[in-house]
């Protein structure tokens, strides 16, 4: 099945919303972590999302041109190709841009969907995330309302963010930023779905403690029941139909039961990269230092060809990717929910 439609996309969302489960959004780099992320969706029989950084798209365009929005549409065209192959639906998605970054990075992938759009097909992605968290609300939703008119012409969801999630990303870190900073307030979510509603379907990624990077158990401290208060407010004044599509980003180290928690709230898409990196690093580490003189020409010697083939170790990697993602989609229960051939 290719890359979801728009229809497709939107039904997702809102079988996950009224299932009370979410979808894992993996951050993608190469065709090895694409093609990870496929197979552990399609082994799961879940639907999901892959994402791609302004990093990552930096990356995939090669150290010599180091260009975002042309690394994000090599991916975004590769994962249309691959997920052909599969009979589950996955949502095309990117991550974090910054306001400085949305006229080098969101609008040229704005306009390489409007061009796909002209030749019949649809957009090259299915949403995009503006992170406007760096600048006071206001501002936030100024330039996110702009961005979401802009969206919402070409069938896509807009994701944004109020508050900031701690910790560093992609070059990007709020560590030093007071702890009121994590938690988005009850008053902010308002303003959120007041300001953006009437413009196009969004998804907000609402702050309550969560931090990019990796932790050991119990060291992040999540208040879900922020998420709970603010969809309380929102749609005790406006209905039940007024739920926000909430998004769940710096989830690593989190309890079982935070996650759980943050379903029964509305969350129906949970970012995760920093333990997927890991899981692709893992077995390379030990397939290195496994065969550490064959993949070595030590002291003169050939070495071995067949454990210095990086295909070799990079099939491990996508496999660990692949089963660490399958555990992602059992903890936001979205095994076995595909909705691939119903819509």
């Amino acid at each position: 099945m290719p890359v979801a439609t728009p229809q497709q996309y939107a039904a997702m969302l809102d079988a996950a919303q009224k299932g009370g489960y979410a979808y894992p959004a993996i951050n993608v780099t190469s065709i090895t972590t694409i093609n990870g992320a496929l197979k552990a969706f399609a082994e799961s029989g879940s639907d999901g999302i892959i994402q791609v950084s302004t990093g990552g798209g930096s990356f995939a365009s090669g150290t010599a041109v180091a260009d975002e929005a042309f690394g994000a549409i090599v991916l975004a065209e590769a994962t249309h190709l691959l997920a052909e192959k599969y009979d589950i639906l996955v949502g095309l998605h990117t991550d974090h841009c910054h306001p400085q970054k949305v006229d080098g990075f969101l609008r040229p992938l704005l306009e390489a969907s409007r061009k796909r759009i002209a030749e019949g097909k649809g957009p090259l992605f299915n949403s995009h995330m503006f992170d406007g968290s760096v600048v006071e609300l206001d501002e936030n939703l100024t330039i996110s309302k702009e961005l979401l008119k802009e969206c919402a012409e070409l069938d896509i969801i807009l994701e944004i963010e109020a508050g900031c999630v701690g910790g560093e990303e992609d070059g990007h870190d709020t560590s030093g930023l007071p702890a009121e900073k994590l938690y988005t307030s009850t008053e902010d979510m308002m303003q959120v779905y007041e300001t953006l509603n009437s413009i196009g379907r969004f998804m907000f990624a609402a702050t309550f403690g969560n931090v990019h990077g990796a932790y050991k158990p119990g060291s992040v401290k999540l208040k879900p029941t922020i998420l709970r208060d603010g969809q309380n407010a929102v749609t005790e004044k406006y209905g039940p139909e007024a739920e926000m599509d909430l998004v769940f980003h710096g989830g690593s180290g989190s309890d079982l039961s935070d996650i759980r928690e943050t379903l029964e709230y509305g969350v129906v898409k949970m970012n995760i990269d920093t333990d997927t990196q890991y899981a692709f690093t893992r077995p390379i580490a030990t397939h290195i230092c496994e065969n550490i003189e064959g993949v070595l020409k030590i002291d003169g010697e050939v070495g071995n060809k067949k454990v210095y083939d990086p295909r070799g170790y990079l099939k491990k990697a996508e496999q660990s990717l692949c089963d660490r993602l399958k555990e992602a989609c059992d903890d936001l229960l979205s095994t076995g929910k595909t909705i691939f051939g119903t819509v």
